[in-house]
């Protein structure tokens, strides 16, 4: 996980943010990462493993098939009845037992007088050698009728339940599911392919999530308030899913006591990040070569942090939560906007996330958020609130297969434009979208007819755009053949990244 994520922190959010807040005994700066840092999940290809690796695999393998085949892997319930009359029993009052000392004298001295009478009476009327008595054969075969019936009686026949499986992968091996091996793979590289230790942890998650009933949790309506503070949206330069986290929802009191305001609202909250863990399972590809973990965004911005106490009891105990039974589900847990108190967050919760778990956290300041998410997702995948591309419902302007992102660098005290040809014939219209790292330049649009008699048309008169700005986005309709300039002027004394990209729309 990344901490598992994580894992979620904040909510699962707040747990991812937490988690990753966790791990930040690094503080891996964005500025510290190099444009060209790639980060590629381990394989999960037999071939590519280490033979110290694939020992350990094969030995899971066989436990874990050991185990199933043999009943083991979930905890027996049934020596709790016995448990539980024994307690009873010994639980009986002290108060009654003068009355059955006297019941039990009262029984023996009834039971002597008759059986000197049966003696008597047996006595007088003797069999011959070899007979039996008829009523003492009888009751002797009452007696012993009972303990011979128990003894016979055959023992049920145990089903071995080979249907098992986590994350919708199979886990019986003799299933031959391409799946498997990815699955144990991710709780081996957990526990640093300690083999008894990663059986443990899994015989344990599959304990958990029967307990829990996970495997039906989403089909719960679960905290449908928190859809703003957790979501999935698009997917990083290696195809995992990105999830994004955010903390500051809960700064509005009412939604932060509906969601943590007692034990119990702090249950739902963490069965809901279980969901959400769950729903992102569902776009993972687990299987050699696929994308099988994904991409966390936690952002801190206008997050209560660690006063809130609720809070703080919340996200650790999701921190466990995920670590314990999602692990290396979390290849990246990016913390961005961090505040100030982020640094006490981690020294509260580092002590419960692995090594291995903080070395996938990386920390961004605000100043740094759309540079350090450049970084891992590509600019048309970015929401254009970190700095990206990526508008809700925006496939009538650029889709996966058009309008790619172009870059540029601008020196410092330069100036420059980008040209977007218009089409010569029938009238079009232009779209355009360009981010500034950082901005503070100078910035305007202009529309230049090919013919030199025509007018240049203002399509937006230079402004000053401060280092807050998002991406800027516009539109020319265009009735002759020219092109937009826009032009960019870099007063300050730093270079800037520049990116855009532009379409053109033919008019019907």
């Amino acid at each position: 996980m990344t901490v598992e994520e994580t894992q979620v922190a904040v909510e699962e959010p707040v747990k991812e943010c937490e988690k990753a807040a966790v791990a930040e005994g690094l503080v891996e700066e964005a500025a510290k990462v190099e444009k060209s840092s790639s980060y590629k999940e381990e394989s999960n290809y037999l071939s590519d493993l280490k033979e110290f690796e694939k020992k350990a695999l094969v030995e899971l393998r066989a436990k874990l098939e050991e185990a199933i085949l043999g009943n083991n892997i979930f905890k027996k319930d049934e020596p709790k009845k016995v448990e539980e009359k024994t307690e009873e029993a010994e639980a009986e009052p002290a108060v009654k037992t003068e009355e059955t000392e006297l019941a039990v004298k009262t029984e023996e001295t009834e039971a002597v007088e008759k059986t000197e009478a049966a003696v008597k009476t047996v006595c007088a009327e003797k069999p011959e050698e070899g007979e039996t008595a008829p009523e003492l054969a009888e009751e002797k075969e009452q007696v012993v009728a009972p303990v011979c019936k128990e003894e016979a009686k055959p023992e049920s026949s145990q089903v071995v339940d080979t249907d098992i499986s986590l994350w919708g992968v199979p886990l019986f091996p003799g299933k031959g599911s391409e799946g498997t091996d990815v699955v144990l793979l991710k709780f081996l590289r957990a526990r640093e392919f300690k083999v008894n230790e990663a059986f443990e942890m899994l015989k344990k998650t599959l304990q958990w999530r029967k307990e829990s009933k996970i495997d039906s949790i989403l089909e719960e309506e679960i905290c449908s308030d928190l859809s703003s503070a957790a979501y999935l949206n698009g997917v990083d330069r290696e195809g995992h899913p990105v999830c994004y986290n955010i903390f500051g929802v809960f700064d509005n009191e009412e939604l932060y006591q509906k969601t943590f305001g007692n034990e119990e609202k702090r249950g739902q909250f963490l069965r809901w990040r279980v969901q959400l863990m769950e729903k992102s399972i569902q776009k993972l590809q687990l299987k050699p070569g696929g994308a099988t973990s994904l991409l966390q965004i936690n952002d801190l911005k206008n997050s209560p942090g660690p006063i809130k106490k609720e809070l703080r009891v919340a996200t650790k105990q999701a921190v466990g939560l995920l670590q314990d039974n999602y692990p290396e589900l979390v290849a990246k847990n990016i913390f961005i906007n961090v505040p100030f108190w982020y640094y006490a967050l981690n020294a509260l919760l580092s002590p419960f996330l692995t090594q291995r778990t903080k070395s996938k956290f990386v920390v961004a300041r605000p100043a740094k958020v759309t540079e350090t998410l450049l970084k891992y997702i590509p600019a048309e995948e970015i929401p254009t609130q970190y700095g990206g591309f990526k508008r809700e419902d925006d496939t009538e302007f650029f889709s996966s297969e058009d309008g790619s992102v172009s870059e540029l660098t601008l020196k410092a005290g330069s100036t420059q434009t980008i040209e977007i040809e218009a089409a010569e014939a029938d009238s079009s219209t232009l779209v355009w979208d360009v981010s500034i790292l950082g901005w503070e330049v100078n910035y305007k649009e202009e529309f230049v007819p090919s013919d030199e008699g025509s007018y240049t048309i203002i399509v937006q008169k230079k402004k000053k755009i401060g280092a807050n700005e998002g991406p800027v986005r516009n539109t020319f309709r265009s009735n002759e053949p020219g092109k937009v300039v826009l032009t960019i002027e870099n007063t300050s004394s730093k270079k800037k990244r520049v990116l855009y990209r532009h379409k053109t729309n033919k008019c019907i």
